[in-house]
């Protein structure tokens, strides 16, 4: 499996693993640590596509910068 779609898989399970706390810790009333699991979750998956991002940002650079 490409590390590509491996980082993909990576996501999705996290987004499922986050959703699924978030349900659990809000039927349970504890609707504070439900949103920061959410928070959370989303800045594990936003440093993931940040270090994509700029992989393609030095990609792009090679190739148009480059005489």
């Amino acid at each position: 499996m490409t590390p590509e779609i491996r980082t993909v898989f990576q996501i999705a399970g996290i987004g499922l693993l986050v959703a699924m706390l978030h349900t659990i810790l809000k039927q349970s009333g504890k609707e504070e640590f439900a949103h920061w699991t959410t928070f959370v979750g989303f800045v594990a998956v936003f440093l993931i596509v940040i270090g994509y991002v700029d992989h393609l940002y030095t990609e792009i650079q090679r190739v148009f910068l480059s005489q």
